[in-house]
């Protein structure tokens, strides 16, 4: 696994990668680990470079909080079966070969709930930017994940870090601080476990700490 910890590098490595049509960035990691803040900052920062890029989460398909309460996994928002990963899929296979508009969810955090048709994927757009959990998971839909993706990297951050800011997007988010912690340890850590088994299936790590983008930003 190639190993990157420069900002420069990662632009220039998108920018050299060849898929025969749009480049498709994954960003996988565990919770708290930066992945948003790294997506952004790629998705941005090559756009005001003259190469077109979109961001896409994977947030935007969670299930909703209705659906969650009938399969009974409220509880554990987040966990690999919490999301439509099979939408997901379908979403980034057409991303990868249709030239016209492709609209995208995105995840409301002011009310908990994916909203359909948030984001546009314009015809020009040369690189889309997505991240999320389960990206490298070897089960399901997620193999077919995978392979949509151009190049899948692994965003790390020191452990004790990792969980600080965890916690603390927890709480800006409504949880008191003893319900953060309980939220990291029961559910949050139950799915780092499994991410980081399939760690060393990206395609480079990328050290979120030692490029220094996410200074000031409101969600790690």
């Amino acid at each position: 696994m190639d190993f990157a910890n420069d900002p420069q590098a990662l632009l220039e490595r998108v920018k050299a990668l060849d898929a025969g049509g749009r480049v498709l960035i994954g960003i996988a990691g565990c919770p708290g680990a930066g992945k948003t803040t790294l997506a952004e900052w790629l998705a941005r920062t090559l756009d005001a470079g003259g190469t077109r890029a979109v961001q896409v989460p994977m947030d935007g398909f969670h299930l909703a909080n209705a659906e969650l309460v009938r399969l009974g996994r409220r509880g554990r928002k987040g966990a690999i079966d919490t999301f439509d990963g099979g939408g997901y899929r379908s979403l980034l296979e057409r991303i990868a070969v249709e030239r016209g508009t492709v609209y995208a969810p995105e995840f409301d955090r002011t009310v908990g709930e994916p909203v359909a048709g948030s984001i546009a994927v314009p015809p020009e757009a040369a690189v889309v930017v997505t991240e999320g959990n389960y990206l490298l998971d070897e089960s399901g839909p997620w193999p077919a994940v995978r392979a949509a993706l151009t190049e899948v990297w692994y965003c790390e951050t020191p452990e004790p870090l990792r969980l600080e800011r965890l916690i603390a997007r927890h709480e800006r988010f409504g949880k008191t601080p003893e319900r953060a912690r309980s939220w990291v340890a029961e559910v949050d850590e139950r799915n780092a476990e499994r991410i980081r088994l399939v760690r060393d299936r990206a395609d480079l790590l990328v050290d979120f700490e030692a490029l220094a983008i996410g200074r000031g930003s409101s969600r790690p």
